[in-house]
């Protein structure tokens, strides 16, 4: 119930956000809000609790927003059609761990990263734990992700299947549809966390990329701003404070 109520909001929110257009920095500030999207189905980054938008992710962009003296008007909808609805000006920003990659830098620009991390192998006990473990299975994924995009790199699997959510993979694999799930590592590290009758191991990474912001391309005062509210928040360390609390470690990018 819980699932199915968290889609039907988030299709809400998405119907609620037709006709908002991507503004300049100077309209967002006069305005003092700021339109942000997220997924809400990628647990511990952003999901819903109830009707709550809630996660590592929204406390960021709650934060970063605080520090630009702007409120937060939060949309919902399918990690696929992030970009797309980026491009189309429906929102100022999108915060969804999209990781940074040429490919999509040729649709939309990106803030620098606020956190570092990347796709980690996830099995049943017995199941596939190293990348030549892989050969002649068959692998869980999202759809439209960097993790579907390096599946498909690993020699010798089977069949790389894709879901619509991570959670959809993940009940694939727990289900027994499929031999392993590739997904982010604290992605994982929670899902083993909260599923513990599963028997779920983490096996090896697969890559490792830095996840960041979006927003249309060429939007470059906006950029330049939340860029810098980043920098304060990982300062004065509060980015540190919100990685604890969701992950129990700093994700937080080195460098």
């Amino acid at each position: 119930m819980r699932l199915i109520s968290s889609i039907a909001l988030a299709l809400g929110l998405v119907c609620a956000a037709s006709g908002v257009q991507a503004r300049d920095w100077a309209t967002i500030k006069q305005s003092g809000t700021i339109v942000a999207a997220s997924e809400g189905a990628y647990p511990p980054f952003n999901y819903f609790q109830g009707p709550k938008l809630t996660g590592y992710e929204i406390d960021v962009m709650d934060a970063v927003a605080k520090k630009l003296g702007l409120k937060v008007d939060w949309r919902a909808l399918s990690f696929d059609a992030l970009i797309s609805s980026i491009r189309q000006d429906r929102f100022d920003v999108a915060i969804a761990s999209h990781g940074i990659t040429e490919e999509r830098q040729k649709s939309v620009d990106f803030t620098n990263p606020h956190y570092c991390s990347g796709g980690q192998i996830v099995s049943k006990a017995g199941g596939p734990l190293k990348l030549a473990d892989l050969h002649g299975k068959t692998v869980g994924v999202q759809l439209a992700t960097t993790y579907a995009d390096a599946a498909q790199k690993i020699a010798g699997v089977k069949e790389v299947k894709t879901y619509p959510k991570d959670t959809d993979a993940l009940q694939a694999l727990m289900g027994g549809r499929i031999d392993a799930w590739v997904s982010d590592r604290f992605v994982a590290k929670t899902a083993i966390a909260k599923n513990t009758s599963q028997g779920l191991k983490a096996g090896d990474m697969v890559f490792v990329e830095r996840d960041a912001m979006i927003l249309r391309k060429g939007n470059t005062e906006l950029r330049e701003q939340l860029n810098h509210a980043l920098a304060e928040l990982k300062a004065d360390g509060t980015l540190k404070a919100i990685s604890e609390k969701y992950l129990q470690e700093d994700i937080t990018c080195s460098n």
